[in-house]
C-alpha cells in the first residue's frame, strides 16, 4: 500500500481535500439521438435539484463556489464555451491560481446530477469522475447556462473523439466548423455521411464529426480496447499538450487529468485525483507499462505518472509545462516516489 497522509497537498495535480465516504462508480448515460427528435418532445424540462442534467458545452470548469471564477475566466463561463479565448487570455499566475479556484472539468454530454441551485449556478457531482470529496462524483459549480436538463434518447452507436480535438460541423453538404470538442467526447451516433458521423449533441441538434476522428462504438463499451500498449500509445498523442490545473481535455491536462482520460477512452473508470488514484487498483512492486506511478512531499501524494515500460514515464508536470517523457529515476520525481498501482491485469 502507498502510505499517505490526509491533508492538503503543496504542490502538483489533483485535490487531496478527504473525505471518510467510499467512491462510488457510474457510468455516464447515454445522449440525445437527433434533431427530428428534439424537435417532436415536449418542450425541456429545466434544472431540478436532485435531478440528472448533461453538459451542454465542448469543456464545462466545475468551479470551487460562485464567487471563484475572476474576470479573465469570462470566457470559461460563456456558452457556447469560448475555451481557448480562456486560455489564451490567462497569465501564469493566473494559471498557476487556479488551484484556489477550480479543480476538475466535464466534457460535453457527460452526466451530472444537480445537488443545489441558484439562479445563475448549479451545484454539480460528476459520477464518472470518482471522488474523495463526494461519494456521488466530483463535486463543483457550474453556470446553469451551460448545463441542459432534456433527458437524451438512447442509440445503437457511439461515437467517441479520439483526436486531441474534433470540430463538430454542419448537419448539411457544408459541413462548416461549429464547435471544437475534446478527445474522450462521447456523442450518440444518428447517421453517417460521406466521411462523417452525424451525432446528437446535447439539446437534440445534429452535427457531423469527421470519421478519422471518432471511435464508432455500443454503449457501454470501450471506445478503445484496453491493453497495456492501447493506454500508453494514447498517454504519448498528449505529448507537448500544455499542463492546466483541474484540466482533463484535449485543450489542456493536469497530472490525473491524463491519467483519468486515458483510461476512460479504454473502458476503465479510475478516481479523477492523484490521492484517490494511489489508493485504488493494485499495488505493485514491479511496473510494467501503463500502470501508473505516484509521488508524494512528507507523505502526501501529490503527482502521478504512467509508467511506459524500459525506465520511462510520461506525465504532465506543471503549471508552464507540458507533457513530456522522462526517465523514472530523473531527479526530482525519483526521490519522491511512492509507489505503483496497477488498474489493468
Amino acid at each position: 500500500m502507498v502510505a499517505v497522509a490526509v491533508t492538503a497537498a503543496v504542490a502538483g495535480c489533483g485535490s487531496t481535500t478527504p473525505s471518510t465516504a467510499p467512491l462510488q462508480h457510474s457510468q455516464a448515460a447515454a445522449t440525445s439521438r437527433s434533431s427530428t427528435i428534439g424537435a417532436t418532445r415536449a418542450a425541456a424540462p429545466g434544472l431540478a435539484k436532485g435531478a440528472d442534467a448533461w453538459v451542454a458545452v465542448s469543456v464545462a470548469r466545475l468551479w470551487q463556489s460562485p464567487s471563484s471564477p475572476w474576470s479573465v475566466d469570462a470566457p470559461a463561463l460563456k456558452a457556447p464555451v469560448r475555451f481557448r479565448a480562456w486560455l489564451r487570455a490567462m497569465s501564469l499566475s493566473q494559471r498557476r491560481a487556479l488551484d484556489l479556484r477550480s479543480d476538475t472539468e466535464a466534457l460535453m454530454g457527460d452526466r451530472v446530477v444537480v445537488v443545489r441551485l441558484r439562479p445563475r449556478w448549479a451545484k454539480v457531482v460528476v459520477p464518472s469522475q470518482p471522488s474523495q470529496k463526494d461519494s456521488r462524483g466530483y463535486p463543483g459549480w457550474v453556470p446553469r447556462r451551460q448545463l441542459t436538463a432534456a433527458a437524451p434518447a438512447g442509440t445503437g452507436q457511439v461515437a467517441t473523439v479520439t483526436t486531441r480535438t474534433a470540430w463538430l460541423r454542419g448537419d448539411d453538404d457544408a459541413a462548416r466548423r461549429q464547435t471544437e470538442i475534446s478527445f474522450g467526447t462521447d456523442l450518440p451516433v444518428v447517421g453517417t455521411a460521406p466521411g462523417y458521423v452525424r451525432v446528437a449533441v446535447p439539446g437534440g441538434s445534429v452535427r457531423r464529426l469527421p470519421t478519422s476522428a471518432v471511435a464508432v462504438h455500443a454503449p457501454g463499451r470501450p471506445a478503445l480496447a484496453a491493453s497495456r500498449s492501447a493506454l500508453t500509445t494514447t498517454a504519448k498523442s498528449f505529448l507537448g499538450l500544455s499542463y492546466l490545473w483541474g484540466g482533463l481535455s484535449g485543450f489542456g491536462i493536469d497530472c490525473s487529468g491524463l491519467t483519468w482520460l486515458d483510461y476512460r477512452v479504454h473502458g476503465i473508470l479510475i478516481p479523477r485525483d492523484a490521492l484517490p488514484q494511489s489508493r485504488a487498483g493494485a499495488a505493485v512492486s514491479t511496473r510494467r507499462a501503463g500502470d501508473l506511478v505516484f509521488y508524494a512531499d512528507h507523505g502526501v501524494v501529490h503527482h502521478v505518472s504512467m509508467y511506459l515500460g524500459d525506465g520511462w514515464v510520461i506525465h504532465a508536470p506543471h503549471t508552464g509545462d507540458h507533457v513530456r517523457i522522462v526517465a523514472f529515476a530523473a531527479a526530482p520525481l525519483r526521490g519522491e516516489y511512492a509507489g505503483s498501482r496497477r488498474y489493468l491485469d
